[in-house]
């Protein structure tokens, strides 16, 4: 009998198009999570699809000491829309990878081994990553993990710069947590934080696995703040449901680089489908459009649920709502009787990370769905 190392939901989806999964039975679902913002242009997007058709005619796989096409043009795509003055781009397969990456990097370049996170980070989970994460039931199973990883408040200016000390190789800060219940930091908290590691000679890295690709109303929360990392990692949302990560780094960082090095860094084909989801991005304005509809949607939450929650945080189509009872069982009731998929942010927070594409006629039907389940 074969068996699964994996947690499966008693759903089983079969196609999706647009906004909407179908299951097994034909039934529709409006997907208010996407998969942890991973199709930002919903399902089946045909710019996507067209170009990983296009490069599976010519070239599969080739290993990245190889120049391709299709993966240049990402590596300049992606060093255009970076912040600031970020050009440098190193490719992998996913998020946590991505924050390995910038970890090893930053000790590399500085020769400093001290990490610094923040209170309820999540940053992946391959080992040093794990490390930079802050919930003991994520690491406890694997521990002991990768040493000299120090962690602070979030979004407390103060305790961020008295911890950066002239041993720090990187800060790593998301710019709105995620899975730590959707908290967006201050622009002061990521202002101190650029301001403590330059004077040490440190790496700031914002993590923007989740934040990135338009999800906040720009193509990256920090821009939002006027703030720009050494490194920025990225992957979510990156190749529209492909598995990709990337991280983007400042030229002193890719100058001392270190050997870190991957396989499967920047394949052909996943390359076009994150060419393609970057250029669909950028070209048709989604970040603007995520913003607007966001808006739209925090509002009408705020005033359809009222005191029936506790809070709604967020910016753009990354929104946190902090309900009275455990969020698992709105959930359920979401998807069983309502056909509204939505995902956890601990034990409290429902998080709609829905398609950057959605309107305003699918805002209102989540909220309508909430409002018959917690309302």
């Amino acid at each position: 009998m074969s068996g699964f190392v994996f947690s499966e939901k008693p759903i089983e989806m079969v196609e999706g198009e647009g906004a909407y999964l179908y299951d097994d039975s034909g039934r529709e679902y409006l997907d208010m999570g996407a998969s942890y913002a991973c199709v930002p242009l919903g399902h089946g997007h045909e710019a996507v699809q067209s170009a990983v058709t296009d490069q599976l005619g010519r070239l599969t796989y080739v290993q990245a000491s190889y120049p391709v096409e299709i993966r240049t043009e990402l590596y300049e795509r992606l060093a255009a829309v970076a912040p600031g003055d970020i050009g440098n781009v190193w490719l992998c397969n996913s998020g946590t990878e991505a924050n390995e990456a910038a970890l090893k990097f930053a000790r590399s370049a500085t020769g400093n081994s001290k990490i610094i996170a923040t209170e309820l980070a999540f940053h992946g989970r391959t080992m040093g990553s794990l490390a930079t994460t802050y919930k003991e039931k994520y690491k406890k199973p694997y521990e002991p993990l990768m040493g000299d990883v120090e962690f602070v408040d979030y979004d407390d200016p103060a305790a961020l710069a008295g911890a950066v000390d002239e041993e720090t190789a990187a800060v790593i800060v998301e710019p709105i947590q995620g899975e730590g219940g959707i908290n967006p930091a201050s622009t002061a908290f990521l202002q101190r934080a650029r301001e403590a590691t330059a004077e040490a000679g440190a790496a700031l890295v914002f993590d923007e696995v989740q934040t990135g690709m338009g999800r906040t109303g720009a193509m990256w929360a920090c821009e939002r703040a006027g703030v720009v990392p050494d490194m920025l990692t990225s992957a979510k949302g990156l190749g529209n449901g492909f598995p990709v990560g990337a991280t983007l780094c400042r030229d002193w960082i890719a100058e001392d680089y270190g050997s870190h090095a991957s396989t499967f860094s920047g394949g052909p084909v996943i390359s076009a489908a994150a060419e393609a989801t970057v250029s669909t991005l950028v070209d048709a304005e989604v970040p603007a459009h995520a913003d607007e509809v966001g808006i739209y949607l925090r509002e009408q939450l705020a005033e359809r649920l009222g005191d029936s929650i506790r809070e709604i945080r967020g910016r753009g189509l990354m929104v946190g709502i902090e309900v009275r009872r455990g969020s698992n069982r709105v959930l359920r009731d979401l998807a069983l009787e309502h056909g509204v998929l939505a995902l956890p942010a601990g034990r409290t927070v429902v998080r709609l990370l829905p398609p950057l594409t959605i309107d305003r006629d699918q805002a209102d039907e989540v909220v309508d769905a909430l409002e018959a389940v917690v309302g």
